[in-house]
């Protein structure tokens, strides 16, 4: 009888993030509820898995994506994500799959207790199955996990192609795990060395497994919107998440795709691609290709080709999720970008200070390399968020000012200002350790909450300095609303607001929009709920108060009739 193989997916938020989103996190409404967002990209590396082994073993294969349930749900009458587990996978359809494999895949540091609730839940449900861990997390504190949570068998090493397959051909499973160095167990001694088992060519990985996906629920993706600020409907568009290559040589000290991947680049061939890609298009109906690449433009030609590849593709158009190498975006490959329908970038620019980004983040890049690209951007319309980590091991909070100095004198869109987060695997939790700098555990932290603190700064302070820098950048000194260009500044803004209905910048500053566009109506409306928010709340009257708006708001709304604020 062949294995039955369940994959999931944790979601990779906490609990309480979801029931009980913070001021400064992205949020959706789920009926009268307001909800954390949780984002719903494809688990490529299942995909990848499910398609391998089914070339080579006769194998059944399950996925069940806990986000993409999530975003469907409107109720969630749960008091906690465990019960909600056990809920979806005491389904008829799940126990009748009966499962000789689980297999649990996190990403992302926030779905750590996810993943310790639902091995317990899977542990209890299915007690014969071999219960397995993988990805970047798991692998990254598999010695914090089997403590967590003993009843794991086994923690993939890297990627799980050839060990997966390797496993369904053992005849002991059980014993196979003991003696591989591409599996982690919890009777292995200290000190044991583990290897990666990549395959060098990935021509030889067949098409993706998306069958396994209920595509559509890929659509109904808070987190892609932002890709399409600039009005771009996306709501009903077949989203397919790609990759056309692994690895990458960097060393950033933020990032911890290496203990994955590994620093050296591997590439699907460019007639691979193409014929995925169209098979994408003409067999799945595909409109956005959305690369999740740790570093597409490592052959600098070859992401050219694919780029041109696509604006032959009518009807389909790329998104770069993660980002691309700013040293790479010469006005060419722009223009090429351009034509394949790219209406937005996301530009990794990390740090407005310099030495930050050389020495403490060791990212090769140059401030004049980001002012060109966005000066590019701008000039030809392509709207640009950068994203920007403040709060590194290092990082003095002149660095900090140093850097928004730069950033406001920067032609951008948007800034998406994070914290520097030590990620399991990286450079930077080292450093963390070694310093005694964290103040909370590691493990399932995110970039929106702040545990690091040093000689330079405490995490109340780094909370204060990323929030102000928001404002200042995004909305007091806007870049669209100091070039004129009212209407995009407006994206932005509507953009906020959806994130967070209650921000007063947002009202307030999309109120001074629509008054120089002469739309009094739409006006009106932004600044009494500005005012109504000023009157209402300390926080904003705070802020307000703190890059003199106060008196501003307090004039518009009452020239408007509104009740003014005391």
């Amino acid at each position: 009888m062949p294995d039955h193989i369940l994959f999931l997916v944790p979601p990779p938020i906490r609990y309480a993030d979801y029931i009980h989103p913070a001021y400064n996190t992205k949020t959706s409404h789920r009926g009268e509820k307001i909800r954390g967002n949780v984002v719903t990209d494809m688990p490529l590396g299942v995909l990848s898995m499910s398609s391998y082994v089914k070339a080579h073993q006769p194998v059944a294969v399950k996925l069940i994506d806990f986000s993409t349930i999530l975003n469907k749900l409107v109720d969630f009458p749960f008091d906690s994500f465990e019960q909600f587990f056990t809920h979806q996978l005491s389904k008829e359809e799940v126990i009748d799959f009966k499962p000789t494999i689980i297999g649990i895949s996190v990403l992302f540091t926030p779905a750590y207790p996810n993943l310790i609730a639902l091995a317990k839940v899977s542990r209890t449900l299915f007690p014969d199955a071999l219960l397995l861990a993988g990805g970047g997390v798991p692998q990254n504190v598999a010695r914090n996990l089997f403590q967590d949570f003993p009843g794991i068998d086994g923690i993939c090493h890297g990627e799980g192609e050839k060990p997966l397959l390797a496993l369904l051909r053992a005849p002991d499973q059980r014993r196979f795990l003991l003696e591989s160095s591409s599996w982690i167990t919890p009777a292995d001694s200290p000190g044991v060395m583990y290897q990666h088992d990549f395959i060098e060519n990935l021509d030889e990985i067949p098409f993706y497994d998306y069958d396994l996906c209920q595509i559509d629920d890929y659509s109904i993706n808070p987190a892609i919107t932002s890709f399409y600020s600039t009005g771009t409907t996306v709501a009903e568009s077949a989203n397919f998440h790609i990759m056309t290559s692994r690895g990458c040589p960097q060393h950033c000290t933020f990032c911890a795709s290496h203990t994955i991947h590994g620093r050296v680049m591997r590439y699907f061939s460019v007639a691979r691609v193409r014929e995925d890609f169209f098979r994408l298009k003409n067999a799945y109906g595909a409109k956005q290709l959305i690369f999740q690449d740790d570093h597409f433009m490592g052959d600098v030609e070859r992401a050219l080709e694919i780029i041109r590849m696509i604006a032959e593709m009518e009807g389909v158009r790329p998104v770069f999720q993660n980002g691309l190498a700013l040293y790479a975006l010469k006005r060419n490959v722009l223009e090429a970008l351009l034509e394949a329908g790219v209406e937005q970038l996301t530009l990794p620019v990390e740090s407005g200070n310099q030495k930050v980004l050389k020495r403490l983040m060791k990212k090769p890049l140059s401030l004049n390399i980001v002012r060109r690209v966005v000066d590019d951007c701008r000039d030809l319309g392509i709207y640009t968020n950068l994203n920007i980590l403040i709060g590194m091991p290092g990082e003095s909070q002149e660095d900090m000012r140093e850097a928004a100095d730069f950033l406001k004198s920067l032609n951008a869109n948007w800034f998406v200002i994070m914290f520097a987060t030590p990620l399991v695997g990286s450079e930077m939790l080292e450093i963390c350790l070694e310093k005694d700098y964290l103040v909370a555990s590691h493990i399932d932290t995110d970039y929106k909450k702040a545990i690091v603190r040093t000689e330079h700064f405490d995490t109340e302070s780094i909370h204060a300095i990323a929030y102000s820098m928001n404002l200042e950048l995004n909305f007091v000194a806007n870049p669209d609303m100091r070039l004129g260009q009212y209407d995009l500044a407006l994206v932005g803004f509507h953009g906020a607001l959806k994130a967070k209905e209650d921000h007063l910048f947002a009202h307030y500053f999309a109120g001074r929009c629509q008054e120089l566009l002469g739309r009094e109506e739409d006006a009106e409306r932004h600044y009494l709920r500005a005012g109504e928010l000023l009157e209402g709340s300390t926080f904003w009257r705070a802020h307000a108060d703190r890059f003199g708006l106060t008196d501003e708001i307090t004039q518009r709304m009452g020239a408007r009739g509104g009740a003014l604020p005391g």
